[in-house]
């Protein structure tokens, strides 16, 4: 049986929704790291938890796209231990300016998604130099 396309999206949503609960979120800051639509209160994000799939909006999919790579680059660095997935993402980090990881990502908004993946996974960083994109143009 193949999945529709809501079904994959709500999929999608309880699988963010876990990865931000076991970071310890808490619901206005799921709202301002998503850049949930406005008509979106902080007390309605238990809806995303297990009926409702996150509205399908470009800037939404691509903070989704990102935290989902955050998630893929965490389990390289933590593959057995998941509570360091969670304390790294909680703990300051001279990279960031002596900031947790969360913070960074919820104060900055996606340009702070970006430097925590970049942070993690280089080869993100490296697509985002254009290095890519020279070394294809050389071969």
């Amino acid at each position: 049986m193949i999945a529709s396309p809501v079904d994959e999206r709500l999929r999608l949503t309880q699988y963010v929704m876990q990865l931000m609960d076991d970071w310890g979120l808490m619901a206005r800051d799921i709202v301002s790291l998503l850049r949930l639509p406005e008509s979106i209160k902080p007390r309605q994000i238990g809806r995303f938890r297990d009926q409702e799939p996150f509205p399908d909006e470009p800037l939404i999919n691509r903070r989704l796209a990102y935290l989902v790579r955050i998630d893929q680059a965490l389990l390289t660095y933590f593959p057995r231990n998941p509570e360091m997935r969670r304390l790294w993402m909680r703990r300051a980090n001279k990279q960031f300016g002596h900031r947790a990881p969360l913070a960074v990502m919820i104060e900055d908004g996606e340009s702070g998604l970006i430097s925590v993946l970049s942070y993690l996974d280089c080869t993100f960083a490296w697509d985002l130099t254009g290095s890519r994109a020279d070394y294809r143009q050389a071969v």
